[in-house]
């Protein structure tokens, strides 16, 4: 099937290549037009274009266009200059981390067009290249049908790790709650780790513990195989600053738990975190440890000699 590939950031270019190597013929495009023709010089069934209007004549219609840039103004900017150019019938994929608001919002216009829109909320990161990606689909369930070998192509297997979920909005949807989980799941690993880390009485190899962990127990998971890999190079993780950033489905899927008046603690907490991890000192911490002076006349660690 052919297929346009629109933004070549890790998981875009890695998913161009994985489409080619299933053989789709994919063609290829980036606001940085030499990535996008190095790209292809390295892949068979793979050819890219310099510009959004040349995709018309490279690809034979009803034309498939599936946008793989950053979420928000870019991802508007990109539909907005594809609805210049395509045609009634086509088809506009966002593979994104859009929010999935904006998704319902962009499916009625783009509609209204005579085009096609669907949503897939997009995970596997760096490894979709060679493990496949998880796919949570919303849109048009025929369109969706039709476009069947694409997605087979790129999950992990033909019938493992993809699906249609609902209309449109609903696969953003569903990937924005799948990243909320994984904030708790990465805050639990996090601190669990740490609790053994400061046991320093037992000595423990977090590896080996890792390792026994990866077989057979409850806790197993990708998250952990990802652990043991960190902890083999360096257990101390001393070229590792702890300054957590959050692409914003971690907020998204708090606000909508509010909205919903669903209690969310667990991932909430884990998003503010995040954001702690983010200070160099925390004067919340500071305020603290002054009102136990204050109250009980605690005692109070000087900063000036914390720095020595």
């Amino acid at each position: 099937m052919e297929i346009a590939i629109l933004g070549l950031g890790k998981m875009g270019s890695n998913m161009a290549r994985r489409l080619a190597r299933g053989g789709h013929d994919v063609v290829v495009f980036n606001r940085t037009v030499e990535k996008a023709h190095s790209l292809a010089e390295d892949e068979k069934h793979m050819s890219s274009v310099s510009t959004l209007g040349e995709l018309v004549d490279h690809l034979a219609p009803p034309r498939v266009c599936w946008v793989m840039v950053p979420a928000g103004i870019a991802t508007d900017e990109m539909i907005d200059a594809l609805l210049e150019i395509l045609t009634s019938g086509d088809t506009i994929i966002d593979g994104g981390n859009s929010f999935y608001q904006d998704s319902v919002r962009r499916s009625a216009r783009i509609s209204e067009k005579g085009l096609h829109f669907i949503d897939v909320g997009t995970g596997g990161g760096i490894w979709g290249l060679t493990k496949g990606y998880s796919m949570m689909i919303g849109g048009e369930k025929p369109e969706i049908d039709r476009l069947q070998s694409i997605f087979e192509t790129l999950a992990p297997a033909p019938d493992k790790g993809w699906g249609y979920v609902g209309p449109a909005g609903a696969g953003h949807f569903v990937k924005m709650v799948h990243n909320g989980i994984e904030y708790g799941l990465m805050q639990a690993y996090a601190e669990g780790f740490e609790i053994m880390k400061t046991k320093r009485d037992f000595d423990l190899d977090l590896k080996k513990i890792c390792e026994i962990w990866r077989y057979g127990s409850v806790v197993r998971s990708w998250l952990l195989d990802l652990i043991s890999a960190a902890l083999s190079e360096d257990q101390d993780l001393r070229t590792v600053r702890g300054w957590v950033a959050d692409s914003g489905e971690g907020r998204w899927t708090v606000a909508e738990a509010i909205n919903q008046d669903v209690a969310a603690p667990i991932i909430t907490l884990s998003l503010l975190m995040r954001f702690i991890s983010r200070q160099d000192e925390s004067y919340a911490a500071k305020l603290l440890a002054a009102m136990r002076h204050q109250f009980g006349g605690h005692g109070v660690v000087d900063s000036d000699k914390e720095k020595e």
